[in-house]
Parts: structure tokens; C-alpha cells; sequence
């Protein structure tokens, strides 16, 4: 699984313009708020969810201050009811832990099992901010390199409004 450094390499392999910012482990929005995160660009705020049955899993990336109501959401992507699914699947599918869930961590994810869904408001946002699969650290990027890199991994992204 990549960690904070490999995934820094890989977005500079990959030519993505971006700035690092290195600060104290944050588990939350409110965390990131107070450390002033949500100054530089819009810090996104993710979900990594499951179907009833297991099958699917979702990671959901929508704005900071966005709820999602996971009926509608699940409607819209045509799955049964909706749930936040374990740190046990989360590390077996993305290689992450709680606090650190991250469009980044689609990089680890070689089985092709999650699918990406992205709140169409972010694509307005001139930065968004996601941690680098590590809690310590918040990467910026335009949303059009954001993208990139997850269409770059041969991912197909789902667009909803929340």
C-alpha cells in the first residue's frame, strides 16, 4: 500500500501540479477547519460506504460542508441501502484506516472493487484538498488533477449532486 511519500512520488511522476502541507493528525472536518485546512482550497470530506449485501463499496467525496442522505445517495447509483462500511473492508480494499480515507487511496485499490463517486460542486472549486492516504498531511490540486489521476488509473467516476 502506498504510503504518504509514494503517493507524493507518484502524483510527481505523473506530472500533477500540487502543494503538500504537512500538520498534526486530523480525524475530522472540524479538526481540519481549526487547523485553518479549509483556507487553501476546499477540503473534501469522504465516505467509504457499502451496499447491504457487501458486494459494492463506495468512496464518496463531496464537499466539506456537504451531508449526504445515503437513501438518496443510494438511489442514485442504483444499490441497495446504503452504510458506512468497516475499517476491516477499508484497509482490505483501499489500504487505509479511519482518518485517512482519500481519493488518493484508489491508487492502492488493484482490484478495481470500489467505485468512485465525486459531488459535481467540486469540480467548480479552484483546489481541493485530500490527504495523501496519511491523516498528517493535506495534498491541493486543481479538481481537473484530481480527476486525472483517478481516470488515469482506469477509473470511472460517477458524478452526483448532493
Amino acid at each position: 500500500m502506498l504510503t504518504k511519500d509514494d503517493v507524493v512520488q507518484k502524483l510527481r511522476e505523473l506530472g500533477v501540479a500540487f502543494e503538500l502541507e504537512e500538520h498534526e493528525a486530523v480525524f475530522t472536518i472540524e479538526e481540519m477547519e481549526r487547523l485553518g485546512l479549509d483556507k487553501r482550497g476546499e477540503v473534501c470530506k469522504n465516505l467509504f460506504l457499502r451496499d447491504a449485501p457487501g458486494k459494492r463499496h463506495f468512496l464518496v467525496v463531496l464537499c466539506h460542508d456537504k451531508q449526504a442522505d445515503l437513501s438518496t445517495l443510494a438511489a442514485k447509483l442504483r444499490a441497495s441501502r446504503l452504510s458506512f462500511a468497516s475499517e476491516e473492508r477499508l484497509q482490505k480494499h483501499l489500504g487505509l484506516t479511519k482518518g485517512a480515507v482519500s481519493p488518493l487511496g484508489m491508487l492502492n485499490d488493484g482490484s478495481d472493487s470500489v467505485e468512485v463517486v465525486l459531488d459535481r460542486d467540486l469540480a467548480s472549486k479552484p483546489l481541493v484538498g485530500v490527504h495523501p492516504n496519511d491523516n498528517t498531511a493535506t495534498v491541493y490540486m486543481a479538481f481537473a488533477e484530481l480527476e486525472r489521476v483517478l481516470k488515469g488509473r482506469g477509473r470511472s467516476i460517477t458524478f452526483v449532486t448532493l
